[in-house]
Protein backbone atom coordinates (compact mmCIF):
# COMPACT_ATOMS: atom_id res chain seq x y z
CA UNK A 1 0.00 0.00 0.00
CA UNK A 2 1.30 3.48 -0.89
CA UNK A 3 1.33 5.90 2.02
CA UNK A 4 1.92 9.62 2.40
CA UNK A 5 5.53 8.75 3.24
CA UNK A 6 5.90 7.49 -0.36
CA UNK A 7 5.28 10.95 -1.76
CA UNK A 8 8.34 12.55 -3.40
CA UNK A 9 10.76 14.24 -1.03
CA UNK A 10 10.66 17.59 -2.92
CA UNK A 11 6.88 17.69 -2.51
CA UNK A 12 7.05 16.94 1.21
CA UNK A 13 9.72 19.61 1.66
CA UNK A 14 7.70 22.18 -0.28
CA UNK A 15 4.56 21.20 1.63
CA UNK A 16 6.28 21.60 5.00
CA UNK A 17 7.18 25.16 4.03
CA UNK A 18 3.66 25.86 2.80
CA UNK A 19 2.10 24.58 6.03
CA UNK A 20 4.44 26.74 8.09
CA UNK A 21 3.33 29.70 6.01
CA UNK A 22 -0.36 28.85 6.43
CA UNK A 23 -0.01 28.73 10.19
CA UNK A 24 1.75 32.09 10.24
CA UNK A 25 -0.92 33.56 7.95
CA UNK A 26 -3.75 32.26 10.13
CA UNK A 27 -2.17 33.85 13.20
CA UNK A 28 -1.71 37.18 11.39
CA UNK A 29 -5.30 37.16 10.08
CA UNK A 30 -6.54 36.70 13.65
CA UNK A 31 -4.32 39.54 14.84
CA UNK A 32 -5.51 41.88 12.06
CA UNK A 33 -9.14 41.06 12.81
CA UNK A 34 -8.62 41.60 16.52
CA UNK A 35 -6.96 44.97 15.95
CA UNK A 36 -9.71 46.03 13.53
CA UNK A 37 -12.48 44.95 15.93
CA UNK A 38 -11.40 47.78 18.25
CA UNK A 39 -12.91 50.15 15.67
CA UNK A 40 -16.20 48.22 15.43
CA UNK A 41 -17.76 45.59 13.19
CA UNK A 42 -17.79 47.82 10.12
CA UNK A 43 -14.06 48.36 10.37
CA UNK A 44 -13.42 44.62 10.78
CA UNK A 45 -15.50 43.98 7.67
CA UNK A 46 -13.55 46.64 5.80
CA UNK A 47 -10.25 44.91 6.53
CA UNK A 48 -11.65 41.58 5.29
CA UNK A 49 -12.98 43.30 2.18
CA UNK A 50 -9.55 44.82 1.57
CA UNK A 51 -8.19 41.28 1.34
CA UNK A 52 -11.00 39.81 -0.76
CA UNK A 53 -11.46 42.49 -3.42
CA UNK A 54 -7.93 42.63 -4.90
CA UNK A 55 -7.66 38.84 -4.68
CA UNK A 56 -10.88 38.45 -6.68
CA UNK A 57 -10.10 41.17 -9.24
CA UNK A 58 -6.53 40.09 -9.96
CA UNK A 59 -6.58 36.30 -9.62
CA UNK A 60 -7.11 35.47 -13.31
CA UNK A 61 -4.31 37.85 -14.24
CA UNK A 62 -2.17 36.23 -11.53
CA UNK A 63 -2.76 32.79 -13.00
CA UNK A 64 -1.74 34.02 -16.45
CA UNK A 65 1.46 35.53 -15.03
CA UNK A 66 2.36 32.22 -13.35
CA UNK A 67 1.76 30.19 -16.52
CA UNK A 68 3.69 32.69 -18.65
CA UNK A 69 6.70 33.47 -16.44
CA UNK A 70 6.85 30.34 -14.30
CA UNK A 71 5.26 29.38 -11.01
CA UNK A 72 8.61 29.19 -9.21
CA UNK A 73 9.41 32.81 -10.04
CA UNK A 74 5.96 33.90 -8.88
CA UNK A 75 6.26 31.94 -5.62
CA UNK A 76 9.72 33.34 -4.88
CA UNK A 77 8.55 36.88 -5.64
CA UNK A 78 5.39 36.46 -3.52
CA UNK A 79 7.30 35.07 -0.54
CA UNK A 80 9.89 37.85 -0.78
CA UNK A 81 7.21 40.57 -0.98
CA UNK A 82 5.30 39.15 1.99
CA UNK A 83 8.49 38.74 4.02
CA UNK A 84 9.28 42.42 3.45
CA UNK A 85 5.64 43.49 3.98
CA UNK A 86 5.26 41.70 7.32
CA UNK A 87 8.57 43.10 8.58
CA UNK A 88 7.44 46.57 7.49
CA UNK A 89 4.08 46.05 9.17
CA UNK A 90 5.77 45.10 12.45
CA UNK A 91 7.96 48.20 12.27
CA UNK A 92 5.00 50.45 11.41
CA UNK A 93 2.92 49.09 14.30
CA UNK A 94 5.80 49.68 16.68
CA UNK A 95 6.01 53.31 15.56
CA UNK A 96 2.38 54.22 14.76
CA UNK A 97 0.22 51.74 16.65
CA UNK A 98 -2.72 50.21 14.75
CA UNK A 99 -4.54 52.98 12.84
CA UNK A 100 -7.33 51.67 10.66
CA UNK A 101 -5.66 52.83 7.43
CA UNK A 102 -2.64 50.67 8.22
CA UNK A 103 -4.82 47.59 8.79
CA UNK A 104 -6.67 48.19 5.51
CA UNK A 105 -3.38 48.69 3.65
CA UNK A 106 -2.00 45.45 5.10
CA UNK A 107 -5.14 43.61 3.99
CA UNK A 108 -4.87 45.04 0.47
CA UNK A 109 -1.25 43.89 0.16
CA UNK A 110 -2.19 40.39 1.36
CA UNK A 111 -5.06 40.16 -1.13
CA UNK A 112 -2.97 41.41 -4.06
CA UNK A 113 -0.14 38.96 -3.37
CA UNK A 114 -2.65 36.12 -2.90
CA UNK A 115 -4.03 36.78 -6.39
CA UNK A 116 -0.67 35.81 -7.88
CA UNK A 117 0.47 33.33 -5.24
CA UNK A 118 -2.58 31.08 -4.88
CA UNK A 119 -2.84 29.97 -8.54
CA UNK A 120 0.90 29.25 -8.69
CA UNK A 121 0.88 27.37 -5.39
CA UNK A 122 -2.24 25.44 -6.36
CA UNK A 123 -0.52 24.05 -9.45
CA UNK A 124 2.59 22.81 -7.62
CA UNK A 125 1.28 19.36 -6.56
CA UNK A 126 0.72 18.43 -10.23
CA UNK A 127 4.29 19.52 -11.02
CA UNK A 128 5.88 17.61 -8.13
CA UNK A 129 3.80 14.41 -7.84
CA UNK A 130 2.90 11.60 -10.26
CA UNK A 131 -0.73 11.45 -11.31
CA UNK A 132 -1.45 8.25 -9.37
CA UNK A 133 -0.35 9.95 -6.12
CA UNK A 134 -2.10 13.26 -6.73
CA UNK A 135 -5.15 12.55 -4.56
CA UNK A 136 -2.94 11.64 -1.58
CA UNK A 137 -0.75 14.70 -2.14
CA UNK A 138 -3.72 17.07 -2.23
CA UNK A 139 -5.36 15.39 0.76
CA UNK A 140 -2.18 15.79 2.80
CA UNK A 141 -2.12 19.47 1.87
CA UNK A 142 -5.78 19.82 2.80
CA UNK A 143 -5.12 18.18 6.17
CA UNK A 144 -2.33 20.64 6.85
CA UNK A 145 -4.64 23.52 5.96
CA UNK A 146 -7.22 22.34 8.47
CA UNK A 147 -4.56 22.03 11.16
CA UNK A 148 -3.63 25.65 10.43
CA UNK A 149 -7.30 26.62 10.80
CA UNK A 150 -7.56 24.83 14.14
CA UNK A 151 -4.30 26.19 15.54
CA UNK A 152 -4.11 29.59 13.86
CA UNK A 153 -6.57 31.49 16.06
CA UNK A 154 -5.17 30.19 19.39
CA UNK A 155 -1.63 30.91 18.19
CA UNK A 156 -2.70 34.36 17.04
CA UNK A 157 -4.25 34.99 20.44
CA UNK A 158 -1.03 34.03 22.22
CA UNK A 159 1.05 36.21 19.90
CA UNK A 160 -1.27 39.19 20.33
CA UNK A 161 -1.27 38.74 24.10
CA UNK A 162 2.52 38.65 24.23
CA UNK A 163 3.58 40.98 21.42
CA UNK A 164 0.50 42.55 19.88
CA UNK A 165 0.00 42.83 16.13
CA UNK A 166 3.74 43.46 15.71
CA UNK A 167 4.51 40.08 17.30
CA UNK A 168 2.09 38.28 14.98
CA UNK A 169 3.58 40.07 11.96
CA UNK A 170 7.12 39.04 12.97
CA UNK A 171 5.98 35.42 13.40
CA UNK A 172 4.40 35.49 9.95
CA UNK A 173 7.61 36.98 8.53
CA UNK A 174 9.52 34.02 9.98
CA UNK A 175 7.05 31.62 8.36
CA UNK A 176 7.53 33.29 4.97
CA UNK A 177 11.26 32.89 5.42
CA UNK A 178 10.73 29.14 5.83
CA UNK A 179 8.55 29.00 2.70
CA UNK A 180 11.12 30.97 0.75
CA UNK A 181 13.86 28.51 1.67
CA UNK A 182 11.67 25.56 0.64
CA UNK A 183 10.84 27.10 -2.76
CA UNK A 184 14.52 27.93 -3.35
CA UNK A 185 15.38 24.25 -2.84
CA UNK A 186 12.57 22.72 -4.93
CA UNK A 187 12.95 22.89 -8.72
CA UNK A 188 10.05 21.04 -10.39
CA UNK A 189 10.16 20.43 -14.11
CA UNK A 190 8.11 22.89 -16.13
CA UNK A 191 7.82 25.43 -13.28
CA UNK A 192 10.06 28.04 -14.90
CA UNK A 193 7.56 29.01 -17.60
CA UNK A 194 7.46 28.21 -21.33
CA UNK A 195 10.69 28.38 -23.30
CA UNK A 196 10.57 31.20 -25.82
CA UNK A 197 7.75 31.73 -28.25
CA UNK A 198 5.58 34.77 -28.83
CA UNK A 199 3.09 35.64 -26.12
CA UNK A 200 -0.45 36.65 -27.12
CA UNK A 201 -0.58 39.00 -24.11
CA UNK A 202 -1.39 38.37 -20.47
CA UNK A 203 -4.99 39.58 -20.68
CA UNK A 204 -5.66 37.30 -23.64
CA UNK A 205 -3.96 34.41 -21.79
CA UNK A 206 -6.11 35.11 -18.73
CA UNK A 207 -9.30 35.01 -20.81
CA UNK A 208 -8.02 31.80 -22.39
CA UNK A 209 -8.76 29.97 -19.13
CA UNK A 210 -12.39 31.04 -19.38
CA UNK A 211 -12.62 29.85 -23.00
CA UNK A 212 -11.01 26.55 -22.05
CA UNK A 213 -13.45 26.00 -19.19
CA UNK A 214 -16.49 26.80 -21.33
CA UNK A 215 -15.61 24.20 -23.96
CA UNK A 216 -14.30 21.49 -21.63
CA UNK A 217 -17.06 19.34 -20.02
CA UNK A 218 -14.96 18.42 -16.98
CA UNK A 219 -13.93 21.99 -16.18
CA UNK A 220 -17.45 23.33 -16.78
CA UNK A 221 -18.86 20.83 -14.32
CA UNK A 222 -16.08 21.47 -11.81
CA UNK A 223 -16.67 25.22 -11.90
CA UNK A 224 -20.40 24.74 -11.44
CA UNK A 225 -19.88 22.45 -8.47
CA UNK A 226 -17.22 24.71 -6.95
CA UNK A 227 -19.58 27.67 -7.12
CA UNK A 228 -22.43 25.61 -5.67
CA UNK A 229 -20.26 24.38 -2.80
CA UNK A 230 -18.97 27.89 -2.13
CA UNK A 231 -22.46 29.37 -2.02
CA UNK A 232 -24.25 26.47 -0.37
CA UNK A 233 -21.65 25.04 2.01
CA UNK A 234 -19.05 27.59 3.08
CA UNK A 235 -21.54 30.10 4.59
CA UNK A 236 -23.31 27.41 6.65
CA UNK A 237 -20.84 27.22 9.54
CA UNK A 238 -19.16 30.62 9.12
CA UNK A 239 -22.33 32.74 8.72
CA UNK A 240 -25.44 30.73 9.57
CA UNK A 241 -23.83 28.75 12.42
CA UNK A 242 -23.31 31.81 14.64
CA UNK A 243 -26.80 33.09 13.77
CA UNK A 244 -28.32 29.73 14.74
CA UNK A 245 -26.33 29.72 17.99
CA UNK A 246 -27.60 33.19 18.83
CA UNK A 247 -31.19 32.33 17.96
CA UNK A 248 -31.08 29.32 20.30
CA UNK A 249 -29.25 31.23 23.02
CA UNK A 250 -26.28 28.84 22.94
CA UNK A 251 -23.59 31.52 23.18
CA UNK A 252 -20.32 32.20 21.39
CA UNK A 253 -18.72 28.99 22.63
CA UNK A 254 -21.22 26.88 20.69
CA UNK A 255 -20.56 28.88 17.52
CA UNK A 256 -16.84 28.24 17.92
CA UNK A 257 -17.54 24.55 18.49
CA UNK A 258 -19.32 24.40 15.13
CA UNK A 259 -16.27 25.75 13.34
CA UNK A 260 -14.00 23.31 15.16
CA UNK A 261 -16.32 20.39 14.40
CA UNK A 262 -16.36 21.17 10.70
CA UNK A 263 -12.56 21.48 10.61
CA UNK A 264 -12.22 18.18 12.48
CA UNK A 265 -14.46 16.44 9.94
CA UNK A 266 -12.48 17.78 6.98
CA UNK A 267 -9.22 16.81 8.70
CA UNK A 268 -10.43 13.25 9.32
CA UNK A 269 -11.33 12.67 5.66
CA UNK A 270 -8.18 14.36 4.37
CA UNK A 271 -6.03 12.21 6.63
CA UNK A 272 -7.80 9.04 5.47
CA UNK A 273 -7.41 9.93 1.78
CA UNK A 274 -3.75 10.85 2.31
CA UNK A 275 -3.23 7.38 3.83
CA UNK A 276 -5.49 5.15 1.73
CA UNK A 277 -6.09 7.17 -1.42
CA UNK A 278 -9.30 8.42 -3.04
CA UNK A 279 -12.13 6.39 -4.56
CA UNK A 280 -11.53 5.02 -8.05
CA UNK A 281 -14.54 7.01 -9.34
CA UNK A 282 -13.94 10.65 -8.34
CA UNK A 283 -17.33 11.84 -9.55
CA UNK A 284 -19.01 9.38 -7.19
CA UNK A 285 -16.76 10.54 -4.35
CA UNK A 286 -17.58 14.21 -4.99
CA UNK A 287 -21.30 13.43 -5.21
CA UNK A 288 -21.24 11.39 -2.01
CA UNK A 289 -19.39 14.21 -0.25
CA UNK A 290 -22.00 16.78 -1.23
CA UNK A 291 -24.83 14.42 -0.19
CA UNK A 292 -23.24 13.89 3.23
CA UNK A 293 -22.69 17.63 3.62
CA UNK A 294 -26.32 18.25 2.65
CA UNK A 295 -27.50 15.86 5.36
CA UNK A 296 -25.27 17.58 7.92
CA UNK A 297 -26.58 21.00 6.89
CA UNK A 298 -30.19 19.86 7.26
CA UNK A 299 -29.37 18.37 10.66
CA UNK A 300 -27.79 21.67 11.73
CA UNK A 301 -30.87 23.61 10.65
CA UNK A 302 -33.11 21.29 12.68
CA UNK A 303 -30.76 20.88 15.67
CA UNK A 304 -32.46 21.45 19.01
CA UNK A 305 -29.37 21.46 21.22
CA UNK A 306 -25.62 22.09 21.16
CA UNK A 307 -24.70 18.41 20.97
CA UNK A 308 -26.80 17.80 17.87
CA UNK A 309 -25.42 20.96 16.26
CA UNK A 310 -21.85 19.85 16.97
CA UNK A 311 -22.52 16.45 15.38
CA UNK A 312 -24.04 18.19 12.37
CA UNK A 313 -20.93 20.36 11.98
CA UNK A 314 -18.70 17.28 11.98
CA UNK A 315 -20.93 15.67 9.32
CA UNK A 316 -20.70 18.83 7.21
CA UNK A 317 -16.92 18.68 7.54
CA UNK A 318 -16.82 15.02 6.55
CA UNK A 319 -18.87 15.75 3.43
CA UNK A 320 -16.86 18.85 2.55
CA UNK A 321 -13.61 16.94 2.89
CA UNK A 322 -14.89 14.04 0.77
CA UNK A 323 -16.04 16.45 -1.94
CA UNK A 324 -12.80 18.47 -2.04
CA UNK A 325 -10.52 15.43 -1.91
CA UNK A 326 -12.13 14.03 -5.07
CA UNK A 327 -12.88 17.16 -7.08
CA UNK A 328 -9.43 18.72 -6.59
CA UNK A 329 -7.34 15.87 -8.07
CA UNK A 330 -9.83 15.40 -10.90
CA UNK A 331 -9.53 19.03 -12.00
CA UNK A 332 -5.80 19.45 -11.39
CA UNK A 333 -5.02 16.14 -13.09
CA UNK A 334 -7.22 16.90 -16.09
CA UNK A 335 -6.11 20.49 -16.74
CA UNK A 336 -3.59 21.08 -19.54
CA UNK A 337 -0.07 21.62 -18.20
CA UNK A 338 0.06 24.94 -20.08
CA UNK A 339 -3.00 26.20 -18.14
CA UNK A 340 -2.47 24.76 -14.65
CA UNK A 341 -2.19 28.07 -12.80
CA UNK A 342 -4.97 29.70 -14.81
CA UNK A 343 -7.37 26.85 -14.06
CA UNK A 344 -6.55 27.16 -10.36
CA UNK A 345 -7.15 30.90 -10.62
CA UNK A 346 -10.53 30.32 -12.25
CA UNK A 347 -11.57 27.93 -9.47
CA UNK A 348 -10.53 30.54 -6.89
CA UNK A 349 -12.51 33.22 -8.74
CA UNK A 350 -15.66 31.09 -8.90
CA UNK A 351 -15.39 30.24 -5.21
CA UNK A 352 -14.94 33.91 -4.28
CA UNK A 353 -17.86 34.95 -6.48
CA UNK A 354 -20.07 32.28 -4.90
CA UNK A 355 -19.30 33.62 -1.43
CA UNK A 356 -19.75 37.25 -2.44
CA UNK A 357 -23.20 36.44 -3.83
CA UNK A 358 -24.36 34.00 -1.16
CA UNK A 359 -23.31 35.70 2.07
CA UNK A 360 -25.43 38.86 1.77
CA UNK A 361 -28.44 36.98 0.37
CA UNK A 362 -28.36 34.38 3.13
CA UNK A 363 -27.76 37.03 5.77
CA UNK A 364 -30.74 39.09 4.64
CA UNK A 365 -32.96 36.03 4.45
CA UNK A 366 -31.90 35.07 7.97
CA UNK A 367 -32.81 38.58 9.17
CA UNK A 368 -36.25 38.27 7.58
CA UNK A 369 -37.16 34.68 8.50
CA UNK A 370 -34.61 33.48 11.04
CA UNK A 371 -31.51 31.39 10.26
CA UNK A 372 -33.25 28.01 10.05
CA UNK A 373 -34.86 28.56 6.61
CA UNK A 374 -31.68 29.68 4.79
CA UNK A 375 -29.82 26.76 6.39
CA UNK A 376 -32.37 24.29 5.01
CA UNK A 377 -32.24 26.01 1.61
CA UNK A 378 -28.46 25.51 1.63
CA UNK A 379 -29.08 21.81 2.33
CA UNK A 380 -31.37 21.55 -0.71
CA UNK A 381 -28.93 23.41 -2.96
CA UNK A 382 -26.09 21.14 -1.86
CA UNK A 383 -28.22 18.06 -2.50
CA UNK A 384 -29.00 19.30 -6.01
CA UNK A 385 -25.27 19.76 -6.58
CA UNK A 386 -24.71 16.18 -5.37
CA UNK A 387 -27.08 14.89 -8.05
CA UNK A 388 -25.20 16.89 -10.69
CA UNK A 389 -21.81 15.65 -9.44
CA UNK A 390 -22.89 12.02 -9.94
CA UNK A 391 -23.06 12.69 -13.69
CA UNK A 392 -19.74 14.53 -13.81
CA UNK A 393 -17.26 13.51 -16.54
CA UNK A 394 -14.01 11.97 -15.32
CA UNK A 395 -11.64 13.27 -17.98
CA UNK A 396 -10.94 16.53 -19.75
CA UNK A 397 -12.65 17.01 -23.05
Amino acid sequence: MTTAASLPRPYLLWLSGVQTGLLGDAALYFALGWAASAYGGGAAGLVLTAITVPRTLLVLFGGAVADRYGVRRVLLAGDAVMLAATLLLAAAVGRLGTPLWLLVAAGAVIGAVDAFYLPASGSMPRRLVRDELLSRALALRQAGGQIAVLLGAPLGGLLVASGGLAGAALADAASFGAVLLAVLYVRPAGAEGPAGGASPGLLREASGAVRLALRDPLLRAALLLTGAAAGGLLPVVSLLGPLLARSHGWGAGAAGLLGGGQAAGVLAVAGLVAWRGALSRPGVGASAGLAVASAGTALLGLAADRAMAAVAAVVIGLGSGLFASHLGPLVLGGAPVSHLSRVQALLTLVQSAGLILANPLLGRLADATGPQLPTLICALLTLAAAVRAARMPTAAG
